[in-house]
């Protein structure tokens, strides 16, 4: 604050002069007006020859000025002249001057070192020529008007030596008092452990601050859900890492005691089989780790085809489903274009294919396809397996959380992969029972990719089938698609 009025007070001072000049010249101007006049007034033409008559006492009245020169003197339109004093200098531009009989005109000069303020006009009759037409100035040196300016500015100039101060110390006195709540907020945060995350007090705190304190506090709280899901994430992963590797020990401890080649062969390959479910466990926890890193992956987003993505992926997987003597189908649909990653989508389409296929026995059936309805692509995995209760379809997409009584082995990743994957395409995830026959239907619903052009339209309508909400609940897709 304290530059800008060091700034502002030389411009005001600037300012101050130039109008203080101006309003002590307007007296002063209206002076030389009347002096013209009164020389004008005495100036007669008789036969059209001019005749000028100065008495003493108007010689008088015009050297009164105690602090100014005055001067004056009469010319005719070639600048001879008739009367008056030899120290006023004639224009040299004479002949373009404003010659309006009658009107009063000002210019300044220089005389003997001397600026002076000069008023003419020019006198004569109105049927007269302009060539015979008089001119008569009034000079005055600009004492007076110096010194009524400077008492101008002086009186203006000097009570700002007193006020500028004052104003300084009350703008300090002021911002210090008006951001000492910011201080005391600064403090306080500084104070604060590092695995403090509890609300800022609102109490006593200033309406301005009000809005940053409640945004903080927001923020903390999110924060907080953050770290307790981290925690909880991670003691769950560990207790998960923690045990196919005591197995895998077991095993191999076991194969180091055996002597027969059979049982060797045994433990190795369920050695190898624990190092397969490990190796998945770990995938699906990086896969999951890069689903939640959404800002990088939303920058990858492009449009793709998902048919044609579900048909490569139904192609991978149709070995693995043969194996298990199970019947994995795809069924063939229109393009049908989405905005998303394709690395993700294609780890979504397996995690469900694998999902389906462990809790469907064998001689089952895995039938993939995708639906196009209006501004919706919605991709479906049906199986007609084990099934799922609606109690069951509320939990599964929890992380670890795995179907009791199923007898399938399972990191409980799979679906909670498909959610996080689903939430970074502005897309809902569902599980519910095959409405048709036994088993389970798995939906993930898309919005629809549109061109540029019919974007703006085509996000408002999302965005009020989504209710507004930005990434639709995995629990609660678009209506009508579950």
């Amino acid at each position: 604050m304290l530059a800008p009025l060091l700034f502002v007070w030389p411009v005001s001072i600037a300012v101050t002069h130039y109008f203080a000049t101006a309003v002590a010249s307007y007296p002063y101007d209206q002076a030389l007006r009347e002096n013209v006049n009164a020389v004008a007034r005495q100036i007669k033409f008789v036969n059209g020859r001019p005749q000028i008559a100065l008495p003493a006492s108007a010689r008088a009245m015009l050297r009164a000025d105690e602090i100014d020169h005055v001067y004056f003197h009469v010319l005719n339109r070639k600048g001879v002249k008739l009367a008056g004093d030899t120290e006023l200098p004639v224009a040299t531009d004479l002949d373009y001057q404003a010659d309006e009989l009658g009107e009063i005109y000002f210019r300044e000069v220089e005389a003997g070192g001397q600026d002076l303020r000069v008023a003419y006009t020019y006198v004569g009759e109105p049927s007269m020529p302009r060539e015979r037409w008089l001119l008569v100035e009034v000079g005055e040196t600009l004492e007076k008007r110096s010194q009524l300016a400077n008492k101008i500015i002086a009186s203006v100039i000097l009570p700002q030596f007193v006020i500028i101060p004052l104003a300084v110390v009350l703008v300090w006195f002021g911002l210090s008092q008006g951001l000492r709540p910011l201080t005391v907020l600064r403090e306080r945060i500084e104070a604060r452990a590092e695995s403090d995350m509890s609300p800022i007090r609102t109490r006593r705190v200033p309406e301005e601050l009000q809005p940053l304190i409640d945004a903080f506090n927001a923020m903390l709280e999110r924060m907080r859900g953050n770290l307790d899901a981290q925690q909880r994430f991670i003691a769950d992963a560990a207790h998960q890492m923690r045990t196919p590797l005591t197995g895998l020990k077991t095993q191999a401890q076991l194969a180091m005691r055996e002597s027969d080649p059979e049982e060797l062969k045994k433990s190795l390959r369920q050695i190898a089989t624990g190092v397969d479910r490990a190796a998945h466990l770990v995938n699906q926890l990086l896969t999951l780790a890069r689903a939640e890193a959404s800002d990088a992956a939303q920058q990858s987003l492009a449009p793709l085809n998902l048919d044609l993505l579900l048909r490569e992926q139904v192609e991978e997987w149709v070995m693995r489903a043969l194996d298990k003597h199970i019947d994995l189908g795809y069924e063939p649909a229109p393009p049908s274009e989405i905005m998303g990653s394709a690395f993700l989508l294609r780890e979504l389409v397996s995690n469900l294919i694998d999902n389906a296929l462990r809790y469907t026995p064998a001689d089952g059936r895995v039938t993939c396809r995708v639906v196009v309805q209006g501004d919706f692509v919605t991709l479906e995995v049906e199986d007609n397996g084990i099934g799922i209760t609606e109690e069951q379809a509320a939990l599964v997409f929890e992380r670890f959380y795995r179907v009791d009584g199923t007898g399938t082995d399972g990191s409980g990743l799979g679906l909670p992969i498909v959610r996080e994957i689903a939430e970074l395409h502005r897309a809902a995830a569902s599980l519910r029972p095959n409405p048709h026959e036994r088993g389970a239907i798995a939906r993930v619903v898309f919005p629809r990719y549109r061109p540029p052009a019919d974007r703006p339209a085509f996000d408002a309508q999302i965005e009020g089938e989504l209710g507004g909400r930005g990434l639709p609940a995995a629990h609660n897709p678009p209506t009508g698609f579950v």
